[in-house]
Parts: C-alpha cells; sequence; structure tokens
C-alpha cells in the first residue's frame, strides 16, 4: 500500500513536471474539459480523440484546426493537451512567434538539437500557424520543425485562422512545402459550427474519421 502510494506521488510530480514544461503560458491550465461551457458541438470530437490516443499515436493521426478568430480552436486543442498529460502523456503546447524566437541567435547546430527535442514529446500542439512573419528565415525554420515532427512519425495539432482554401493553394513553394506536410498528417476540422472535414489525405481519413467521430461516455 505504501509503494502504491509512493507510484501515485510520483506519478503526480511527473505529471506537474510535464504541464510546466509542455503548456508554457499558464493560460493554457484552465483550458480544460472542466471548463467547457458545452456550446460547442465540436468538443465531443476532443472527448473522442483523448480516449482514442493510442490508437491516433500509433497510426500517427494529427489535427488541422481551421476557422475563424475566436471559435474555440486553441481552447479545443488545449484541453486535448491537458487531458493527455493528467494521463501522464507528454505534450507541448507551443506556437512557432515562440519557436523562432527561442531559435534566433542559436548556432545551427544548437539549432538543429531544439528542432529535434520537440521528438521528446508524443504530442507536439502548434497553436496559431500563419500570424508568424513569413521571412524566408522563418519559413525554413518552420519547415524543419514541421518535417523533423513529419520523419519522426509522432502525431501533431495545429491551429491556424487560414482557410483551408489556402492551405491547399499556398503562394509558393516555401509554403507549399509545410502546408503539404501538415495536410498529409492532420485532418481538418472546420471551426464554424460544421461538421468534420474530410479533405485530409486518402490513406488516414478513415483512421481518422473513426478516431475523432466514436462516442465518449
Amino acid at each position: 500500500q505504501r509503494k502504491a502510494a509512493e507510484e501515485r506521488q510520483r506519478r503526480m510530480e511527473r505529471i506537474k513536471r510535464r504541464k510546466a514544461q509542455g503548456l508554457q503560458d499558464r493560460y493554457l491550465y484552465d483550458y480544460t474539459f472542466s471548463n467547457d461551457n458545452g456550446q460547442n458541438p465540436l468538443m465531443d470530437k476532443a472527448h473522442a480523440y483523448v480516449e482514442n490516443w493510442k490508437e491516433a499515436y500509433k497510426s500517427n493521426i494529427g489535427l488541422l484546426l481551421f476557422g475563424d478568430v475566436g471559435t474555440g480552436k486553441s481552447f479545443f486543442a488545449g484541453c486535448i493537451a491537458n487531458a493527455l498529460l493528467d494521463r501522464d502523456v507528454p505534450v507541448l503546447m507551443t506556437n512557432f512567434p515562440t519557436i523562432l524566437n527561442r531559435l534566433t541567435g542559436m548556432f545551427s547546430e544548437d539549432r538543429a538539437d531544439f528542432i529535434t527535442s520537440f521528438d521528446e514529446y508524443d504530442l507536439l500542439i502548434i497553436d496559431d500557424l500563419g500570424v508568424e512573419r513569413s521571412t524566408e528565415y522563418a519559413m525554413e525554420q518552420m519547415f524543419f520543425v514541421i518535417d523533423s515532427r513529419y520523419r519522426s512519425r509522432r502525431p501533431m495539432i495545429i491551429t491556424t485562422n487560414l482557410k483551408l482554401s489556402e492551405l491547399k493553394n499556398p503562394p509558393d513553394l516555401a509554403h507549399a512545402r509545410i502546408y503539404d506536410r501538415i495536410l498529409e498528417r492532420c485532418a481538418p476540422i472546420l471551426f464554424d459550427g460544421k461538421n468534420f472535414r474530410e479533405e485530409n489525405a486518402g490513406a488516414t481519413r478513415q483512421t481518422a474519421k473513426d478516431i475523432v467521430n466514436s462516442k465518449h461516455d
């Protein structure tokens, strides 16, 4: 019994550490299912993703949450992050301005190590794709992050105010390289009150639908 209590204590401390590392903005701690007002029907899909996490992880199924500002995309992603962290799953929720800020001033070797460090997280959530400045340097670093994730075969969740048509018809090759990787691995969910969109790559479509459309108790 004492051993079990010690193990519980260790687990709680580990989860606390994971949250401190993975949720770098304090307000994200409040993005939880218990704080959901029940007004967004899409939240069922967030619950389903968490309940089916093992399958999502094994099949490398991510999500692309797109739609207008203020439609609940970041809250949706944050709820998934907190729920998985509470289950002792390593999750990082960040954004490209923060990543680019960290990379500035690093030597190329350190930059590579920093980008590779994201692979320590079973789930990488990048909030607000598209708000960063599209300089050549920024686009290159963004591609390295997305490509590294893609090659590691670990899922990512992306939130963006960009339209799906903008992601599918990028303005140039630099954007295309990034968006193609995302669209191949992330199942799009439109945040405007409508249902799950099925435009993601054929190979992952059915698995993605099964994962986010299953009912939770």
